[in-house]
């Protein structure tokens, strides 16, 4: 993910620097460093994890815990077989937001 992409995700899904560094568990600080793409003239990479959790939060998922979403199978889910899960495992965020902005 580039830094333009990170800021686009930010605006897209309307949410100020301080509420993306919120979600994503990090400083305000680091989410304009992310967007800058530099940090004291050095470059900065976002890493691979707060690019998914940017998926997820694009999605509409603000948490997870671990069961397989849409059908996907987890080696936890197989041992896990014979218990009675939720049928909701992950907490969506408000409804429509990522909907609103998956279409453009």
């Amino acid at each position: 993910m580039d830094p333009q992409t990170f800021k686009d995700w930010r605006k897209g899904l309307g949410l100020k620097q301080k509420e993306a560094a919120e979600k994503l568990g990090l400083k305000k600080r680091v989410i304009q460093y992310y967007e800058k793409g530099a940090r004291d003239g050095k470059k900065v990479e976002i890493p691979k994890s707060i690019e998914l959790a940017c998926l997820a939060l694009a999605l509409g998922y603000e948490s997870y815990d671990g069961r397989a979403i849409n059908g996907a199978s987890t080696k936890h889910d197989q041992a896990a077989d014979d218990e009675e899960a939720p049928a909701e495992s992950v907490i969506p965020l408000q409804a429509g937001r990522a909907g609103e902005n998956a279409e453009g």
